[in-house]
């Protein structure tokens, strides 16, 4: 089936990550200590080295499910480390409060990053515009952050690109309307030999945000390419909608991501370049 429909991740994924967290760390670091009461600068090292040395068995636990992993990129091993921060020294017994803050830090910290986009994004972001397919950004940063770092690009054809915010890729729950598509979804995958955990697949917020575009588009799952960074984030749950999905690899990827990808055969694929996004429309 010829895709009619694209869909793209935003941060990690057009976006030079490490560059653009720099300030958004600074600022997340020293929200979290005036939020804890403690200097951090020692624990927060400790805590960043355990994620990193746990890769993929440790990461962002939510109600004792890890939803991503934990060393992906600096936003996500921020957040593993504020709640494991926060727990340590008492203050994020309660996981709703303790998430609440965390959030909180997160969207407060996220208005300072910078705005450092790959070198190809510009380019390819215009080749995909210029297909003329409906192309939208799928995003858990703020809307109108990422419609001004765009801005800032200005890519030919920018006003025909959406952007859709806060759509909470991590959150494991039900869409507020019941749909037969998700109910159909497995609760977990298993990826034996090369992950220890599942991966969770049923994400109401990231379906909800995803059913808006296919309705939007007049679009289905099976007629769409998602690309992101994060397997567990950006593609788990449209490849298990049905939809084609494009691992835009990181220098980091890990090894139960590109095992997952390889069993999708002909729906899956994976390239360090954004080129490889425009690939699989041809």
């Amino acid at each position: 089936m010829a895709i009619a429909c694209v869909v793209l991740d935003f941060d990690g994924t057009f976006t030079d990550v490490a560059a653009e967290s720099a300030p958004f760390l600074r600022h997340f670091r020293q929200g979290l200590a005036a939020a804890v009461g403690e200097d951090l600068e020692s624990a927060w090292e400790e805590e960043v080295a355990a994620l990193r040395a746990g890769a993929d068995a440790l990461g962002w636990d939510l109600g004792g499910r890890v939803v991503a992993p934990a060393t992906a990129d600096p936003y996500l091993t921020a957040t593993c480390a504020a709640h494991r921060l926060m727990q340590r020294f008492g203050q994020g017994q309660d996981e709703a409060r303790r998430s609440d803050v965390v959030q909180k830090l997160y969207r407060d910290a996220y208005a300072h990053s910078a705005t450092a986009f790959k070198p190809e994004a510009k380019e390819v972001l215009e080749a995909l515009v210029a297909t003329g397919l409906p192309v939208t950004v799928v995003t858990n940063a703020h809307t109108d952050l990422v419609e001004k770092k765009l801005d800032q690009l200005a890519p030919r054809g920018r006003e025909k690109l959406t952007v859709s915010g806060d759509a909470r890729k991590f959150l494991l729950d039900a869409p507020d309307a019941p749909d037969a598509r998700f109910t159909a979804v497995p609760e977990t995958q298993t990826l034996d030999g090369v992950l220890r955990r599942p991966v969770y697949l049923r994400r109401g917020r990231y379906f909800e945000a995803l059913k808006r575009v296919w309705e939007a588009t007049g679009t289905t799952p099976e007629e769409t390419l998602v690309a992101g960074d994060i397997y567990e984030l950006d593609l788990a749950l449209p490849a298990a909608l049905g939809a084609h999905v494009q691992l835009v690899a990181r220098d980091n990827v890990l090894p139960y991501e590109l095992k997952a990808m390889e069993l999708l055969g002909a729906r899956g694929g994976v390239d360090r370049s954004l080129h490889g996004v425009l690939s699989r429309l041809r």
